[in-house]
This record gives structure tokens, C-alpha cells and sequence, in this order.
């Protein structure tokens, strides 16, 4: 466990919460009725901070310190606002690319998906604030540091996300063993937004819903779906072999 990351104990929490860090997620033991853990959950839901209400053997199993029953997960990164992030590109004269995560929970493809994302250039990457990968030691291994060196904009409803991507001329394409159309047959040479949806769940249907496009990757084998990190690096080959052709 990283100690620069985990924050142990009642007054640590408080002063964690109170300050203007980053904060990945709060673990607060659910039995708890104190003042000051009334105090973590209504501090928690202002500044829209991931609560985990868990029973003390959870916590135990995070740490063998002196919790007092909460701990606090600081993030690994400084996120980005994603409007002041998609201006910023724009400004550039870049067609803005963008990856959204829907409900991808699993830190090894967090990972994997982040140094796919940067090695084919692209320029941000959005997550939900919950139901996401926690973006911990195990995800900057996966991503072999890209973590470090891309975008990440951590946002309070993808819904609202697309929306506003979509009123700033991005495309919204959804890549989906669902979709009738194959990603290469689709033009993605413009400002683009790709949605990738968790293996177990999918795309939201929300999501897919505003999606300009649903596009899926052409296969040929008995497996009906593909690793979400795999199809990821997949459909951003085919973005970079039509940006280059």
C-alpha cells in the first residue's frame, strides 16, 4: 500500500477533506453514528467525493494501522476540466480526440486502456466519478506510466459529458458488438468522441442513445466480445490508419 496515498484516521480524513486535494474515494466504516463521521459523509457528498460505507473488516484488510474506522484515498493525479480541456485543443487547431469509460472498473484495463490512449495521441480521456477504475499503483503499472502523460477529466454525469461534446461539434460514437456498422467503415477523421463500455455491462443505454454512431469491431471468431482494453487500442488504430491515409 502507498502511504502517500492512504490517509489514516479521523483527524488525517477531516483534514484531507478539508483541503483542496484530490480525493479518489473515502472509506467510512457503515455502523459508524459519530458526529464526525456525519461530518465525512455530508463533507463527502458537497464536493461530490466516491463514500464507500463498508463494515470494519474491509478497512482492516486496507490497512493494519489504527483507522478509527476511515480511510481516505488521495488521487494519484490532478484531473482536468473537460470543457476547459476540449477549448484548449480546439485553440490548437487539433481535431479533438476523446475516450469515454463507461463503468470500466477494473484497474489493469484502466491501465491498459491509458497507454493505448497515449500512445495513439489521444487528448483526454473522461471517467465517471463513480463506477470507475481507481487510479492506484496497479493502474500506473498497467498503463507502464501513460497515466502520467494524458488527460484525465473526472466528471459528475457522462450524460451531460456527451451532451456538451456533442454542442462543441464532436461526434459521439459508441463502439459496441451491438452496432450494425463496422468502425472502419465509419469516417472518423473529425472531431470525435468514442464511448467504451464495460465487458460485463456494456454501454449505458443512455449513452448509447445520444451516440451519433454505434459501431462495432469486425471478428470473425466464436467469441462474442472483446477485452475492453483490446478493443479500445483496436478502434484507435483505425482512427490513426484513416487520420494518416
Amino acid at each position: 500500500m502507498d502511504k502517500k496515498l492512504y490517509v489514516y484516521g479521523i483527524r488525517p480524513v477531516l483534514e484531507l477533506l478539508e483541503s483542496k486535494k484530490e480525493i479518489d474515494t473515502i472509506y467510512l466504516q457503515k455502523d459508524l453514528k459519530t458526529e464526525w463521521s456525519i461530518i465525512v459523509r455530508e463533507t463527502s457528498k458537497k464536493r461530490n467525493i466516491n463514500l464507500k460505507l463498508v463494515p470494519k473488516h474491509k478497512l482492516n484488510r486496507l490497512t493494519k494501522k489504527y483507522h478509527q474506522g476511515v480511510i481516505g484515498l488521495a488521487s494519484h493525479i490532478q484531473f482536468q476540466n473537460f470543457e476547459n480541456l476540449l477549448s484548449s485543443i480546439f485553440d490548437q487547431g487539433k481535431f479533438p480526440l476523446f475516450l469515454l469509460l463507461d463503468r470500466i472498473t477494473d484497474v489493469r484495463n484502466f491501465g491498459s486502456i491509458c497507454r493505448s490512449a497515449e500512445a495513439m495521441g489521444v487528448d483526454g480521456i473522461l471517467i465517471p466519478k463513480k463506477e470507475s477504475a481507481q487510479i492506484n499503483e496497479i493502474a500506473i503499472k498497467a498503463s507502464a506510466g501513460a497515466i502520467a502523460n494524458i488527460h484525465i477529466c473526472r466528471v459528475d454525469n457522462l450524460v451531460q459529458s456527451v451532451k456538451i461534446a456533442k454542442d462543441n461539434g464532436l461526434t459521439v460514437l459508441s463502439c459496441s458488438e451491438k452496432g450494425s456498422k463496422l468502425i472502419n467503415k465509419i469516417n472518423l477523421n473529425k472531431p470525435i468522441l468514442i464511448i467504451i463500455g464495460s465487458e460485463r455491462n456494456g454501454i449505458s443505454q443512455n449513452l448509447i442513445n445520444i451516440s451519433d454512431e454505434i459501431g462495432k469491431i469486425a471478428t470473425t471468431g466464436k467469441t462474442a466480445s472483446l477485452n475492453a482494453a483490446v478493443a479500445s487500442a483496436i478502434i484507435l488504430f483505425e482512427y490513426n490508419r484513416q487520420k494518416h491515409n
